[in-house]
């Protein structure tokens, strides 16, 4: 073997622990961040949750104390239902809403579709503080469209601040919000069907109903087990659309109407931090297992 040999032979491991390196000098920043705004934070979280402030003694060690005083805090599960029933009732609504208007907008039926997308699809683009400001507005009974109503027909339009209409008229903000978001992934997943199942299905003079049935729908399923997903996690982390209504509707949005709002009272009105950061962590916790869940059984049911 001679020396020109032995040296290339030499340099290619070299050549290749500097390609590998280079992949991860292009990933650096993402993790940089990754770590610094969401690893971190949580770790911090959950090194909290094991402490408890006394007033003799300071922070000191508590185990699992917080985690058991949460899972008895009858405030929290009060709020965890409620986050729970919204979830239940809002999400499905929104998303089946979002799916229909997609088939709509795919059935090329519709003058004028690129007006109509723009149109659902921009409430999207509206901060939720602003939207909520602007429902929270028109939901008043003495100054906003609900109190205009009753002076103009001379009638008493039911109170959407009421303690039976507050968490509907809250779903209904966020279905308003979100549902051009959902209704644009669904759209998105309609317009790659392969135009040959659409001929085949002519050729066989199938209807419009089963196109829809045994075309569409088993092809946007992914798109729709990913719309529930983020749906799902985003109910858990209801936050804004209450608390800035919260002042117009005092008596029946509370401090604990929903997790995180009852962490962030806890946090920055009671200076309970390590009990805030317990809730944060069970709320955490419990999202990513039901999200994981639904995930399963969503593919379980593409699988079968």
């Amino acid at each position: 073997m001679t020396a020109t040999s032995v040296t290339a032979a030499s340099a290619t491991p070299r050549r290749r622990r500097r390609r590998n390196w280079t992949g991860w000098g292009f990933l650096s920043p993402f993790l940089a961040v990754f770590l610094l705004a969401l690893v971190a934070p949580v770790l911090y979280a959950l090194y909290l949750s094991f402490f408890q402030d006394k007033l003799i003694g300071g922070n000191r060690f508590a185990g699992l104390a917080n985690y058991k005083q949460a899972l008895g805090d009858a405030q929290f599960w009060s709020a965890f239902e409620r986050v729970a029933l919204f979830l239940a009732v809002q999400v499905p609504v929104m998303l089946i809403l979002a799916l229909a208007i997609a088939m709509a907008l795919d059935s090329a039926r519709l003058h004028w579709t690129p007006l109509f997308r723009l149109s659902i699809f921009l409430p999207y683009a509206v901060p939720a503080v602003v939207a909520s400001l602007m429902w929270g507005f028109m939901y008043g009974t003495q100054f906003g469209l609900i109190g205009n109503l009753d002076r103009w027909l001379h009638t008493t339009l039911p109170d959407p601040f009421s303690s039976g209409l507050v968490l509907p008229a809250i779903g209904n903000i966020v279905t308003w919000e979100y549902v051009g978001y959902n209704m644009l992934i669904f759209y998105s997943a309609l317009r790659v069907i392969p135009a040959e199942l659409y001929e085949a299905a002519e050729l066989d003079r199938v209807g419009p109903f089963r196109v829809i049935w045994h075309i569409k729908l088993p092809s946007v399923r992914g798109a729709i087990l990913i719309a529930t997903i983020f749906s799902i996690i985003g109910s858990f982390q209801l936050f804004n659309e209450p608390n800035i209504l919260k002042p117009l509707s005092p008596d029946t949005i509370s401090s604990y109407f929903t997790p995180n709002m009852y962490a962030y009272n806890l946090s920055f009105a009671g200076q309970e931090y390590n009990y805030s950061a317990t809730i944060a962590i069970i709320m955490g916790v419990a999202t990513m297992v039901i999200a994981y869940l639904v995930q399963r059984a969503g593919t379980r049911k593409r699988e079968a």
